[in-house]
């Protein structure tokens, strides 16, 4: 070997063992002297001063003398961790967060501008990019629509960026550290799953076309029927979506929830499961349903997909679906199921033209 292939032995050899070095220290392990599960709230304002109201969104840090903008963060460094984060897009949910840490899993609520449903894109019929477009410019704080200004450290993904910050700080025997880029200037998206229900879901959907993700959870969702976000190209890779909802919901019934899916392209990983008919891995599906009786109650069936008061219970009182919600968050995304044609009797034109 002459002088200079050696040296492009040597260099190379580095290289790979810098590399390896990386992935080690990518490894997440904690060193807890006293294990336990952490609950920690913030508040967004706080946590950033930059951070402004958006009355005309409902996107407030106060509201009838109560605290609007706490955020909720949860870890169980007695559980072996999986090095995934969850962005949860929703109200909190104290009984989905305990399930979430026993998994393994960092979780993490934001407080963000999201309340803008009911406030813009209110034309008949609204625009076909119209809602999509506001929904990314609300998870990113990036101009992608004409109907809103949310500027960066209102978005949710600069809140998630500054939350997670936060925790490294306050809580570093939960190493949120892990989920910080060596610069500190964003998340490792890569380890991080979106979740959320309905408005929530839909965002989370949205969001994850836009930006790669580990994983995305859908909960009763998503919706936006009259628009076509969902047939853009996904920055995420399609067998990374997991959807869950109730039969009953107006959103299955009028056809919202499976056009979704199958504009995104989940049909392409298995058929529509029934969960209650079937046992995990549920043909390993990324389209999962329920039909248990909620008493012909639609606004039940929306929210009895997670866990609380709405949620099925078996004569024991204990939840029926803890291993849906466990699939959900941790079924490994590269096992698939057999894909399927596209349902016709679902409408996938719901503008009618």
């Amino acid at each position: 070997m002459n002088l200079k292939s050696l040296l492009v032995f040597i260099v190379l050899t580095q290289l790979l063992s810098n590399s390896l070095g990386a992935e080690e220290d990518r490894k997440l392990d904690y060193t807890d002297p006293k294990p336990q599960e952490y609950k920690l709230e913030a508040r967004a304002s706080e946590i950033d001063p930059r951070t402004k109201e958006h009355p005309e969104l409902g996107y407030v840090f106060k509201s009838g003398g109560k605290v609007q903008d706490l955020e909720h963060a949860v870890v169980d460094t007695r559980v072996k961790p999986r090095g995934k984060l969850v962005i949860w897009l929703m109200g909190y949910n104290s009984q989905l967060f305990d399930r979430l840490s026993s998994y393994g899993l960092h979780a993490i609520q934001v407080h963000y501008a999201n309340r803008w449903f009911s406030k813009v894109c209110r034309e008949q019929p609204v625009g076909e990019s119209c809602r999509g477009n506001v929904r990314l410019e609300a998870a990113t704080g990036e101009n992608f629509s004409n109907q809103v200004d949310i500027p960066k450290p209102d978005g949710m993904k600069e809140r998630a960026l500054q939350f997670v910050k936060w925790l490294a700080k306050k809580n570093p025997q939960g190493k949120w550290d892990f989920y910080l880029t060596p610069d500190g200037n964003d998340l490792r998206w890569e380890d991080v799953i979106m979740a959320g229900s309905s408005h929530g879901s839909t965002t989370a959907a949205r969001f994850a076309k836009h930006q790669k993700v580990g994983r995305v959870v859908m909960f009763c969702g998503p919706r936006d029927q009259l628009q076509n976000w969902q047939t853009l190209p996904s920055a995420t890779p399609t067998n990374r979506y997991f959807g869950f909802s109730h039969v009953l919901d107006g959103g299955w019934t009028a056809d919202h929830y499976c056009r979704s899916w199958e504009l995104i392209g989940l049909h392409k990983y298995g058929p529509i499961v029934n969960v209650d008919k079937a046992k995990p891995p549920y043909a390993n599906t990324r389209r999962l349903i329920t039909d248990f009786d909620v008493k012909k109650n639609t606004r039940r069936a929306h929210s009895s997909v997670v866990p609380g008061g709405n949620a099925g219970k078996d004569a024991k009182g204990k939840y029926i679906h803890e291993q849906v919600w466990k699939y959900l968050f941790t079924h490994p995304i590269e096992k698939t199921g057999k894909p399927v044609l596209m349902d016709p009797r679902c409408n996938k034109n719901q503008r009618g033209s």
